[in-house]
């Protein structure tokens, strides 16, 4: 499902995202999953529909509650997930997240604050797969309560690879969402061994 977006003519960005994002990062396959991750703008999201077309196709409206999402309607701006599958019968196949972007600026859910150019919000794999940058998906993946060990696992398989400018963007945006992350003192550690 996730090669009818990558074949298809839409001319949009999207990235893979979840734990697939870090294991495109990492080049490895770290665990198992449950669905697969997308990431797109707000803007855009009415690719979902043109790419598509025939799913049950349904809008977490309010959060944690889905349902049905027609095509041609504009979700409101509290609606960050589309989930999709086949038909009613099959199971969930793959969720987007809506991210937000004035211009070519996106700015997270979790703060105004933390921001980055649209133009870094993803990579591409030697094969042309469009990934979320890992520092991206890490500040998602952290929480400050009920941390996850699937996102532990992740967090372990990319820090070694992540660059300086990546490690430190990472470090900034959990020192305004989440001070007291574990994860900050890694990055420091890690930045101190270059």
């Amino acid at each position: 499902m996730v090669d009818r977006f990558l074949h298809s003519d839409i001319q949009k960005p999207w990235w893979m995202a979840g734990g697939y994002a870090i294991e495109l990062f990492t080049d490895r396959v770290l665990r198992p999953h449950g669905d697969i991750d997308v990431v797109i703008l707000r803007r855009d999201q009415q690719v979902v529909h043109q790419v598509l077309r025939g799913w049950d196709v349904q809008a977490a409206d309010p959060p944690g509650h889905l349902r049905p999402w027609p095509a041609g309607e504009t979700l409101p701006e509290h609606v960050h997930d589309i989930w999709c599958r086949e038909d009613r019968t099959s199971p969930w196949r793959i969720q987007f997240m809506i991210e937000d972007a004035e211009g070519q600026r996106w700015r997270s859910r979790r703060h105004p604050a933390v921001t980055l150019p649209v133009a870094h919000l993803g990579r591409r794999t030697n094969r042309g797969w469009p990934y979320l940058a890992p520092e991206v998906q890490l500040h998602y993946k952290a929480k400050p309560v009920n941390r996850p060990a699937k996102d532990e696992i992740d967090f372990a398989a990319a820090l070694p690879l992540l660059g300086g400018r990546a490690s430190r963007w990472l470090d900034n945006a959990l020192r305004t969402t989440i001070p007291d992350h574990h994860w900050r003192a890694a990055l420091r550690t890690h930045r101190r061994g270059w």
